[in-house]
């Protein structure tokens, strides 16, 4: 997957097809976390379906939208790209840099010990 920039609403629309699925425009403008003007819906919309990350079907007289894109893919891409301007690419001074920035307080820190170690249990059992 090539990096291509994502603004906030087409973040927010992205957020809507992962969480609901197939929907038309009015659905996903329902969701949205804030208000947003049908003109700047349809225009994230097109955008989406040209970057690739949209999909957009026409059922009879309306159009529908699907991610394309997996969310894990898109994260993975966008991670690679943080990690590339602001750590050096890399992925733990990435994380440290969160650490300083106090982005990331003690609980967080271990739910993410929990995540590894539950990931490596798993790996061990293949």
């Amino acid at each position: 997957m090539r990096t291509v920039a994502l603004n906030q609403n087409e973040l927010e629309a992205l957020r809507i097809l992962w969480e609901h699925g197939v929907a038309k425009p009015a659905e996903i403008q329902s969701h949205f976390s804030w208000p947003l003007e049908n003109a700047t819906l349809r225009s994230v919309l097109v955008n989406l379906v040209e970057k690739g990350h949209v999909t957009r079907t026409l059922r009879g007289k309306t159009f529908f939208y699907e991610a394309r894109v997996k969310k894990t893919a898109l994260l993975r891409n966008m991670l690679q790209t943080m990690a590339h301007v602001f750590a050096a690419g890399s992925k733990q001074e990435l994380v440290v840099q969160l650490v300083k920035t106090g982005d990331l307080m003690p609980e967080d820190l271990e739910v993410i010990r929990r995540t590894m170690a539950e990931g490596a249990t798993k790996e061990t059992k293949r």
